[in-house]
């Protein structure tokens, strides 16, 4: 009897177990969009913006160390990150009321890469954003520590002016005022 118990329970603990299996892959929910909204945090302030490559679908390659001339508005982020996916039709929005005075550069954080960039680029339709890529995460954890979405401000010399961890408004006229405040200097 013992014997047929454990079949049974193993029988039903696979068949509970590959119950989600065919689920579409979704945004994950995180504790950062019940959370309080992120504030913008000056501490940083006067650190340069690392000189590290990113890459596009496409191979190509972005010192972000050599981007002078135009602030940055520099996004890292990621297709599985709720408060991430929620954040980019409004940086996309940012990247076209500002143009030609802030350039609004998103960097996924995706291991995938261009497997999953490139579909969720295509989905979302934006008009504004580039697909840049960090598989391997190094801007993430040099800028962040791994927290996302996290956002920095460089002034045109490349220089931090302030950051933003966490799920922010970027249609608010906070945001508003701190950058036209940021790229009037």
């Amino acid at each position: 009897m013992s014997r047929l118990s454990f079949t049974l329970a193993l029988v039903l603990g696979l068949a509970v177990a590959g119950c989600d299996r065919g689920a579409p892959d979704a945004a994950q929910e995180s504790s950062a969009s019940s959370a309080p909204t992120a504030q913008i945090d000056p501490s940083e302030a006067g650190t340069p913006m690392p000189a590290m490559m990113v890459s596009d679908p496409a191979g190509r390659t972005l010192n972000l160390g050599t981007l002078r001339g135009t602030p940055v508005l520099l996004n890292l982020w990621a297709t599985w990150c709720a408060p991430c996916v929620k954040e980019m039709p409004l940086l996309d929005a940012l990247a076209s009321e500002y143009d030609g005075r802030l350039r609004v550069l998103t960097v996924s954080q995706d291991m995938q890469g261009a497997a999953v960039v490139e579909p969720f680029f295509a989905a979302g339709g934006y008009a504004r954003l580039e697909p840049w890529m960090d598989p391997d995460n190094e801007l993430g954890f040099t800028l962040g520590g791994g927290v996302m979405p996290t956002t920095v401000l460089y002034d045109a010399t490349g220089e931090e002016v302030w950051r933003v961890q966490g799920d922010y408004d970027w249609s608010g006229e906070e945001a508003r005022a701190a950058i036209d405040a940021a790229i009037a200097e």
